[in-house]
């Protein structure tokens, strides 16, 4: 099976699936208790039937349910996401201003779980019985059982009260003044509490598995062979056996991309970060339907295409892949 006809057949899929995750996410909604009309109505203190009854029908929640379903789904085809009545906004010009921040939290968690999970996992499979190895499973077992919002309270407790390094929410400060350099410094100062509690828990999955995929690895016959020539432990370690280690890892973290867009939410909420997370949140809380559902929308479609592309370069680095989808 060639990469083109893989692409097709895994974007028929996601489309389906997308088409499957927006009509229950419409329906889940739809039968939830309230709606935008006691939204506004409790905003003006109370309103009567036939107030309520004008709200309803300006809404077009009067309509019946498959009707609204429908409505929804011709204008998603044309791009159209809504308006959202709480923040008297587009959906669209929304999301579009809120997701830089949640990409740079998303992507620079993601980063550093790699990064130091890889790190520790590769110092683990090095001594495997040693203290050192030890000390890391214990770390990793604590990071990923904890949950993210307790763990992102105690940072804050630590960091933010009892030792007051860092800022407790925000993005910004908006006293800083000064040119594009100063004001990077002041979002990297704020990014990092949030940045270091979302990686937290994937942080333990990846030392774990660059734990277990290195000891597989340093066990092969061309390591042993490397190691008979009289190579360094150095080169060994890291120049022959961690590039071959590495592909479960890769294929991990795009697997695990819906988990940390969803881990998001908790710690944007948290820390008062200005990202979809927190949006979400106001939206729920505001009842505010269009908004939500345009924001669950946009989340299943980053992380479709996000495994998308994941099983297609994993495609390309194994053509066994390609060769198990014949017939």
């Amino acid at each position: 099976m060639s990469v083109l006809t893989l692409l097709v057949r895994r974007g028929g899929n996601g489309l389906a699936l997308l088409l499957a995750v927006l009509v229950l996410n419409f329906t889940l909604i739809h039968n939830a208790p309230g709606d935008v009309a006691d939204t506004i109505a409790g905003d003006m203190g109370g309103a009567d039937a036939e107030v309520m009854a004008q709200i309803r029908r300006d809404y077009g929640l009067d309509r019946p349910f498959h009707e609204q379903l429908l409505a929804y789904v011709g204008k998603l085809a044309r791009g159209d996401l809504g308006y959202s009545f709480f923040f008297n906004q587009p959906v669209t010009e929304l999301l579009l201003e809120r997701l830089p921040a949640t990409l740079l939290l998303v992507l620079s968690a993601q980063v550093l779980a790699i990064m130091l999970g890889t790190v520790l996992g590769v110092i683990a499979a090095r001594h495997p019985n040693g203290l050192l190895s030890h000390g890391v499973t214990i770390f990793a077992l604590l990071g990923f059982s904890a949950p993210v919002f307790w763990t992102g309270i105690m940072l804050i407790i630590l960091f933010c009260s009892i030792f007051p390094v860092f800022p407790v929410a925000g993005m910004i400060d908006v006293t800083v003044e000064g040119g594009w350099f100063v004001k990077t410094l002041d979002v990297l100062y704020h990014l990092f509490l949030p940045m270091v509690t979302l990686a937290s828990i994937f942080l333990a999955l990846y030392s774990r598995l660059a734990r277990a995929s290195m000891l597989d690895v340093l066990g092969t016959d061309y390591v042993r062979t490397a190691q008979a020539k009289g190579l360094s432990e150095f080169q060994v370690v890291y120049k022959h056996a961690l590039r071959n280690a590495l592909g479960p890892v890769v294929t991990l973290a795009g697997l695990q991309f819906s988990g940390i867009v969803s881990g998001a939410v908790l710690v944007e909420t948290v820390f008062s970060w200005p990202g979809l997370g927190t949006l979400a949140f106001q939206s729920i809380t505001a009842r505010d339907a269009p908004m939500v559902l345009g924001i669950l929308f946009f989340s299943s479609l980053v992380v479709i295409v996000a495994n998308l592309v994941t099983d297609l370069v994993y495609s390309l680095i194994d053509p066994r892949i390609r060769i198990g989808h014949r017939g």
